[in-house]
């Protein structure tokens, strides 16, 4: 048993790390700002003690795990040097922990965090599988044969990582602070497919990811015909989504999924591939697909006085289109009313007709004040800009919430990366 710090423990990969380590049985504690982040719940839960920064915190005996954002110069990453402690920056860390599984990595511009969650699921009703999900998720079995992560193409973080099979849902421009447009990225994937151990499940239908070179085989998913497990004789309804999966043109099984638009079958046909290469049974897949109940802030529900509310994460335009077409499906009669918070002036900048296009896609838009970086400069760009481009469409403030409450028969998708819950949460407190 090892006694673990972990300095950053709100951080969306270090919370579920800390919540790993701790369920295998190793001490650990950690430390953050003053300020709540929902993953620290499952911290809390597991009763796990969560300090302000301060070297005081480090001990002798202690194995720190740093966070990315914290230098070498952070007050505890001094005292633990000082000590003569041994400090693991978060990457180094998770790349070599995972070499005692088979190791699964889930990586794409979009989808990432759904299809990682539905693969820790599904998986772990076949043998024992540890998580480690990017919305703050985390789970360790002791026993575990598998570990399936998140893995971020963001600052190229995944290179940290040498998996034994990844699976990439798409390649698309985001992040533009830091990538300089689509090729950048394509770039990236390109240099994680290089380190991939044993095999890629790939999005075929996505025309960067056809162009993928890997020293392992690359296998396709996708609806159209060309991929090695293809989606045909789709249905979808009010209920789910149900289709045949066709493995190399011969039929192998029809699933039924609890979930909406065609994205979720997209990220269900990367997990039903990967399972098939490991040889987890059609029933136990199906089984795993038909219990998953989804992952925070991803399309999550809420019902109050017969509205429906919607959070989810969606802060880039094929996200938004993404969420407004899982909406049409589930609730065919309802008005969807879009209520978005754009996350960074220079994502806002890059994408602003892209922005205007999929919003539009909605009913009626309600826009909330852009949620800024502080390494950013915003310039003149404010939510009024995106608004002139939209029709019809409303700037929304904390204490303006009233005027959603004209659309009755409404889904509300509360959409963005920022804190656009606490627009939500005054709607909820106005229905209440």
């Amino acid at each position: 048993m090892t006694n673990y710090h972990f300095t950053g423990i709100k951080g969306s990969g270090m919370s579920p790390l800390a919540q790993i380590l701790h369920d295998i049985g190793h001490e650990v504690q950690g430390s953050d700002i003053d300020k709540y982040f929902f993953t620290e719940k499952p911290l809390h839960d597991r009763n796990i003690n969560v300090l302000l920064f301060d070297e005081n915190n480090i001990k002798e005996g202690m194995t720190i795990i740093a966070g990315n954002a914290f230098p070498d110069t952070h007050p505890e990453i001094v005292r633990a040097k000082e000590l003569g402690l041994s400090v693991i920056r978060y990457h180094d860390f998770l790349g070599d922990y995972m070499d005692q599984f088979t190791s699964i990595a889930v990586t794409g511009a979009h989808g990432k965090t759904s299809t990682t969650g539905l693969l820790a699921h599904v998986l772990s009703g076949y043998s024992p599988t540890s998580f480690l999900i990017g919305d703050g998720t985390g789970k360790g079995e002791e026993d575990a044969a598998n570990f399936v992560f998140e893995a971020c193409e963001y600052r190229r973080h995944f290179l940290a990582y040498s998996p034994d099979y990844a699976i990439m849902t798409n390649v698309d421009f985001d992040h533009p602070d830091y990538f300089q447009d689509i090729e950048d990225v394509f770039d990236a994937f390109q240099t994680m497919a290089m380190q991939v151990k044993k095999g890629i499940f790939a999005c075929g239908d996505d025309p960067y990811l056809q162009k993928i070179q890997a020293p392992v085989p690359v296998l396709y998913y996708g609806f159209e015909e060309h991929n090695d497990f293809a989606a045909r004789n789709i249905e979808k309804t009010t209920e789910g989504t149900s289709f045949d999966v066709f493995i190399r043109n011969e039929l192998f099984h029809r699933f039924s999924i609890p979930l909406f638009g065609d994205h979720t079958v997209l990220n269900a046909l990367g997990v039903i591939s990967l399972c098939h290469y490991e040889k987890v049974p059609a029933d136990i897949i199906q089984k795993g697909l038909e219990t998953f109940e989804g992952v925070k802030r991803r399309f999550t529900e809420t019902v109050i006085d017969g509205r429906i509310i919607i959070d989810d994460y969606a802060h880039h335009p094929t996200e938004i289109k993404a969420t407004v077409q899982s909406a049409r499906q589930k609730y065919p009669a309802r008005e969807v009313v879009a209520i978005f918070q754009p996350h960074t002036f220079t994502r806002t900048q890059k994408f602003l007709q892209e922005f205007g296009e999929s919003l539009s896609l909605a009913d009626q838009v309600y826009l909330c004040d852009i949620f800024g970086s502080a390494r950013e400069n915003a310039g003149d760009l404010t939510i009024q800009t995106l608004a002139d481009i939209i029709d019809n469409s409303h700037i929304l403030q904390e204490d303006s919430v009233d005027q959603l409450l004209k659309h009755e028969n409404a889904v509300y998708l509360f959409m963005g990366a920022g804190d656009v819950q606490k627009y939500q949460e005054a709607f909820e407190r106005k229905l209440k």
